[in-house]
């Protein structure tokens, strides 16, 4: 059994390290393909879908690696965790993901505090966060009952693909989003449209919880 703090610090390692990865690798890929900018989505599809594997590998044992608010929401509403850890999970998230930003900044020797200017609004945006979060989360909470131990492939494939099925490129995590305000490079979008993002992904969240309900049979212990 990991402590409290052990559980934490991963949370907020976790989302750092996707953070970096999400906004480096944008940054590296815009540098890269010469304009093209279905060559920049490809070139942070990969190493983000790559890291989420190797993230949820490590830390999944030790906090469950949700470094998404919207699952800490999914699991305290599931009573499976408590509301002092789900309000500090994503504190940690959030102060990750910041962290991430900050750090990708610095290691492209880009400005360190900034706020995007890319503009990500609309009716087709909002659904588009909703239906990937819907995604992501139905799978991690189907992918737990029937394959655990395929939870990390599972997460890392699906965010690779709602990369390119959405049409605002899957953010499909609060914590992320509130990053990537923060960073005016491929990945970022525009403070002021950030809320409306958030307030789809917890939607789509709240359905997935709703739709796993009925889907996924009782166990034994759940009856008693």
């Amino acid at each position: 059994m990991y402590s409290a703090k052990q559980r934490y610090l991963t949370e907020f390692i976790g989302t750092a390290f996707l953070l970096a990865t999400v906004i480096g690798s944008g940054i590296m890929a815009e540098n890269l393909s010469q304009g093209i900018v279905a060559l920049s989505l490809l070139g942070n599809t990969i190493p983000t879908g790559a890291m989420l594997v190797v993230l949820i590998t490590m830390f999944g044992p030790v906090s469950g690696a949700h470094f998404n608010p919207a699952v800490t929401l999914v699991f305290f509403l599931r009573r499976e965790l408590g509301r002092l850890d789900s309000a500090i999970y994503v504190l940690m998230q959030v102060a990750g993901g910041l962290l991430g930003a900050v750090t990708a900044h610095l290691m492209f020797e880009l400005e360190v505090m900034q706020t995007s200017a890319s503009l990500r609004s609309g009716l087709a945006q909002w659904l588009s966060e909703g239906i990937a979060t819907f995604g992501l989360v139905l799978a991690i909470l189907m992918t737990l009952r029937f394959r655990k131990n395929a939870v990390a492939m599972v997460v890392g494939l699906y965010i690779t693909a709602a990369y390119w099925f959405a049409a605002s490129t899957s953010f499909a995590n609060p914590a992320v989003t509130i990053a990537r305000s923060f960073t005016d490079t491929f990945s970022g979008i525009y403070p002021a449209h950030a809320p409306a993002f958030i307030a789809a992904q917890i939607v789509g969240a709240l359905c997935a919880l709703g739709v796993s309900a009925v889907l996924l049979p009782k166990t034994d212990s759940e009856r008693v």
